[in-house]
């Protein structure tokens, strides 16, 4: 396939271009002598960096111009984080590589404690997502969680800055870009669930494009695609976007795939758990929706 050329679509913060080299990477591994070029995209999630993004369309706006690029020809691929992807994805395109998941934990970074019980009383948090939020007020109710919005470096530095005492990131993302010694605490998934994908890539193409599908074949994890896609399942019955208060994480376990999931309201004033077992990752994700549905998911949703 030395006569082939693949363009990566790629947002052009730090982390997102590591994902993007790495895919590089992995295709040249894959298909030695392939070209693979990558071209720089500015979203509009990238733009608008002052409001929630529940409050400006969801963190599908990290994504639409990147699929624009494909759909007009000028990329064959896109990058994701899986996390960022809403669980349907628009007419035309396809989703056929999820793998190289990381930690899928979310970590807490500080200046001031070893960890979130260590806290003070009152302690500012910065997290941009609702989550995050609903989950670090369940496990402390004092806490006071303001928006914290762009790339890592600037939210590590607002952090240096003393706008905030502590904050929440992926730890995936940190670990990528050689942070991981910022950590203070790994929240663990028993207490502090990770949003649907969390930690793994996600290779996106236009579903026709049987050439790109093709080449891609050789960078598919199924395990991982089976997993991630339990998660992805309980967003797409729950009709619930990237940005809702919506945690799940699926693990391997001696009866299938273990899904656990988490809907909480953002002020941590309620939480709805469920969870399941099973080996079709789409009728686990079903049957934990309809838990929660049964549960009243339906109200905080709609809030």
């Amino acid at each position: 396939m030395s006569d082939e050329r693949v363009v990566i679509a790629t947002r052009q913060s730090q982390l997102a271009l590591w994902q993007a080299h790495f895919v590089q990477d992995q295709l040249r591994r894959a298909h030695p002598g392939l070209q693979v070029d990558l071209l720089g995209v500015t979203t509009q999630g990238d733009r608008w960096l002052q409001a929630p993004l529940a409050e400006v369309g969801g963190k599908g706006l990290f994504i639409k111009e990147l699929e624009q690029a494909l759909s007009e020809g000028r990329a064959d691929i896109a990058v994701h984080s899986v996390k960022d992807v809403p669980a349907e994805l628009p007419d035309g395109f396809a989703l056929p590589v999820i793998g190289f998941r990381e930690d899928v934990r979310d970590a807490l970074v500080c200046r001031m404690a070893a960890g979130l019980r260590d806290l003070p009383a009152g302690a500012r948090i910065g997290s941009s997502s609702l989550r995050r939020r609903s989950q670090l007020l369940l496990l402390r109710a004092d806490l006071e969680i303001a928006v914290l919005r762009g790339n890592v470096d600037t939210r590590l530095k607002k952090l240096s800055d003393g706008e905030f005492d502590a904050i929440v990131l992926a730890a995936a993302g940190l670990r990528r870009l050689g942070l991981g010694e910022e950590i203070s605490e790994y929240l663990g998934v028993d207490d502090f669930l990770p949003a649907p994908g969390q930690g793994a890539l996600g290779i996106e193409c236009r579903a026709d494009d049987v050439r790109t599908l093709t080449l891609l074949q050789s960078l598919a994890d199924d395990e991982v695609h089976a997993r991630v896609s339990a998660e992805r399942a309980v967003s797409a019955a729950l009709g619930a976007d990237c940005s809702a208060p919506l945690a799940a994480f699926a693990e391997a376990g001696d009866s299938g795939i273990r899904l656990r999931a988490l809907l909480a309201a953002p002020d941590g004033s309620q939480a709805l758990r469920a969870e399941a077992t099973g080996n079709d990752p789409s009728a686990l994700g079903v049957a934990v929706a309809e838990s929660l549905i049964g549960q009243g998911a339906a109200s905080i949703l709609g809030a």
